[in-house]
């Protein structure tokens, strides 16, 4: 059983190591008036729309994409534990 401890704990080292290479990577999306500023880790720097910046946008975005994920982390603990 430590194997398996050892082997999580090194899956969530390469997890973090990989979480932070991508919030040093930004994506730039313009497409039909709306450019989208984003981090390779999926979170929204900035919304523009016409030329005028709507961070609420992106704030809200980013709310939405936390819920999915904490859902999501939610049911994966769901699963691996009626396994």
């Amino acid at each position: 059983m430590l194997g398996g401890l050892g082997d999580i704990q090194k899956l969530q080292q390469q997890a973090q190591k990989m979480q932070a290479a991508l919030q040093q990577e930004t994506v730039v999306i313009e497409k039909n008036g709306v450019k989208i500023t984003m981090r390779g880790d999926q979170q929204i720097l900035e919304v523009e729309i016409d030329g005028i910046i709507e961070n609420r946008i992106a704030e809200a975005v980013n709310e939405s994409v936390k819920k999915t994920q904490e859902l999501a982390a939610k049911k994966l603990i769901e699963i691996s534990q009626q396994g």
